[in-house]
Formats: C-alpha cells, structure tokens, sequence
C-alpha cells in the first residue's frame, strides 16, 4: 500500500503508471420495491457501507436533473438503487438516517442534497472520506487519486457523464457506480486498520 510508505501525495505521472482496477464482486441492481425491504433489513446489520450517488449529466444550462441512482457498498456485495424508478423507500430512508452505520464517501454533502430533493430525510452517520484524510496528512482529496495513493490502483471515470436513467445500465455503467461506492469504503477501512496499528505501538 502506497500511504503506508510515507507518501502524502500523489502526481498525475505516478498515478498514470498503476495498475486500474475496478469492482469485480456481486452488484446488485434494485429497481423495484418489492425486493427493496429485505434489503434494507440486510444493509442495517452493516456498520460500514460505502456511499455513492450517480445523476444524468445536464448538457445545457440550468437543466438539472435529480439523482438516478444511489450505490451502497457492503464486504461483498454493491447495491445500486435505481432511485428514477423507485425513489426513496421508507425503509432506505431508515438505513440513511441510522447513524450506527457509517456511510463512506468522497464529497458527498452534494450527494445528500441531491438525495433530499427527491425525498426529505434527516442524514445521519456519513462520513465525508475528504474530512477523514486529513487526520492522516493526506494532500489529495479526490476519489481517483486517494484510490491510488491508499490502495495502489487507478480507477476509471469513463462512464460519470453517460445517461443513468436509461431504461437498463450497461455492464460498464454498473461496474463503474459499484466501483465508486466500494473504493470509498476500502479506503476508509484501509486507513483505519492503519490507524489502529500505529495505536498499538
């Protein structure tokens, strides 16, 4: 792990030179209500998740579309919530409003507001993993770099400006929200396992 040999920060060159990875676990696509409840049930045993968001990109200005889809990261498998066609359960709500599960992600206060549009919850247990690096000197702040710098890989934003409202997610589309949530996540973890281990020195 390239934090782990001192490094604070990460150049464009460096990062150009690792290896890109991406998801490659179970991603589950929710887009109807009926299975959306036992989900949940599932999600609230969790006390880490890794959070994303994806809208479809406005092309002319003033045109701002709500979010598309909501990604929540487990251990081993991603949830890609299909918030155009179902919204925002009662039961979802509960999982963003549990503050005993913490819900990982990189500039997220964007995310909840967009999530708030659509339906009003009260946000409770995110944390913003750009507030969290800090405590470790980390200089860069950005998911794609702080996904080089912590976990040595690169990630691909190919697929962030194509249409997630389409009727169905290509592969690409659908690895690429698993692979945002779960980074969050994996870095987190990472720098907390990290953490502990220099606590018990």
């Amino acid at each position: 792990m390239l934090f782990l040999e001192g490094k604070k920060n990460i150049s464009n060159e460096e990062l150009a030179e690792l290896p890109l990875d991406a998801y490659k676990g179970e991603i589950v696509l929710v887009d109807s209500e009926e299975e959306i409840e036992e989900i949940c049930l599932g999600l609230q045993q969790y006390s880490i998740l890794g959070f994303d968001t994806e809208t479809r990109p406005a092309f002319k200005k003033g045109v701002v579309h709500e979010v598309s889809l909501l990604q929540l990261s487990t251990d081993d498998q991603v949830f890609l919530f299909r918030l155009n066609k179902i919204g925002i359960p009662n039961c979802l709500a509960k999982v963003l409003e549990n503050k005993k599960i913490q819900k990982v992600g990189a500039a997220i206060r964007d995310d909840i507001k967009g999530l708030n549009r659509i339906r009003k919850f009260h946000a409770d247990g995110f944390v913003e993993l750009q507030e969290f690096v800090k405590k470790f000197e980390i200089e860069n702040f950005g998911l794609k770099k702080l996904a080089g710098l912590v976990l040595g890989f690169r990630i691909s934003k190919g697929q962030r400006l194509t249409n997630w409202e389409n009727e169905s997610l290509t592969k690409s589309q659908q690895v690429y929200a698993a692979t945002d949530a779960w980074v969050s996540s994996e870095i987190y973890k990472t720098l907390l396992e990290h953490d502990n281990c220099l606590n018990d020195k």
